[in-house]
């Protein structure tokens, strides 16, 4: 053994999934039972293995995930060395970014998961769960944040993205490409990234924050109801590097005048631009209007940050300063 101490906490998802009488599979394994179907764990690490909740990933939410956080926080306090968080793959990307967020200093933090039910030909949770072990229990892991770890390679929680429904090589990072890997059961870091600024776990979950997709012909009818329904803040997605249709744009700069609005692109990858396009609804305009340019978080992740920015009154200026560091 490695002389490592890792905690180890399970959500759920398909890594935890086994088939239901009534047909399809359902999560029903915790995390001792994980550890103990991957005995070579034993030799990386001394395993603390906590199951805070078994649920498929859609279930979650942020507040599940801010006590996550917690927990690692308390975890390190005391002298654990890194921690693996495993859960379903639908929201990988967003636990494993909102993880960043919360999660202070060097110590490695990663997400993992599988894509093939533990009962599964070929099931690809336990191959996940020791290489994200592995990772975890890395030295050449620490102080690049949150990490998601499947496939044998590693992504930055920023970067990564599901990229695919079924296949075991769903996870990818668009924007930057993998941070590394795992091969003879070495941990491999080719490159890294460095630490955004961190938000503070005890003051809560994100507020709640609309994601607005824009499609061709869309003339911005629901931006109007939002404050409405109760949300503190937007993202737009829009098109291309940042625009809207010419006659959506006063509806944007409405809202931005009503609550804090941030501008994602609905591309795979790429930064939303700030000075380029000029035309009416171009992201220039949107900006001028009030719009905030997100840089280059993709929607789901912008989405978080906002909220977080905005709790306890956090406002135009706390949302600038926070996506900032993402230009």
């Amino acid at each position: 053994m490695s002389g490592k101490r890792l905690l180890l906490l399970s959500l759920g998802g398909t890594i935890t999934m086994v088939p239901l009488a009534e047909g399809g599979i359902a999560p029903k394994l915790g995390a001792a039972e994980l550890v103990a179907s991957v005995p070579e764990l034993a030799t990386v690490a001394e395993i603390e293995a906590e199951s805070p909740a078994r649920l498929p990933s859609p279930s979650l939410t942020p507040a599940h995930l801010v006590d996550v956080a917690r927990r690692i926080t308390a975890g390190f306090a005391a002298g654990v060395d890194g921690a693996v968080v495993i859960q379903g793959t639908d929201t990988i990307e967003e636990s494993a970014f909102l993880l960043d967020l919360l999660v202070a200093g060097d110590k490695p933090v990663v997400v993992t998961g599988a894509m093939r039910g533990a009962a599964a030909p070929g099931a690809d949770g336990p191959a996940n769960l020791l290489a994200a072990a592995r990772v975890a229990a890395s030295d050449a892991a620490r102080g690049l944040g949150t990490l998601a770890v499947l496939n044998d390679t590693i992504h930055a929680a920023r970067f990564v993205q599901k990229s695919h429904t079924a296949l075991p090589s769903a996870f990818t990072s668009p924007m930057a490409g993998p941070l590394g890997l795992v091969a003879e059961d070495r941990v491999r870091v080719l490159a890294r990234v460095g630490r955004c600024p961190v938000f503070r776990a005890e003051a809560g979950a994100p507020l709640p924050v609309a994601l607005v997709n824009w499609a061709m012909g869309d003339d911005g009818r629901l931006l109007a109801a939002l404050p409405g329904l109760g949300y503190a803040g937007a993202v737009i997605q829009g098109m291309g590097s940042g625009h809207v249709p010419a006659e959506a744009a006063e509806a944007v700069g409405a809202l931005a005048t009503r609550m804090p609005a941030v501008l994602a692109s609905r591309c795979a990858s790429g930064p939303v631009f700030s000075e380029t396009y000029g035309y009416a609804g171009g992201e220039i305009d949107l900006i001028r209007r009030g719009a905030i340019p997100g840089g280059t978080l993709s929607g789901l992740k912008a989405r978080l940050l906002l909220g977080l920015a905005l709790r306890h009154g956090g406002g135009r200026a706390a949302v600038a300063d926070a996506f900032a560091p993402y230009e």
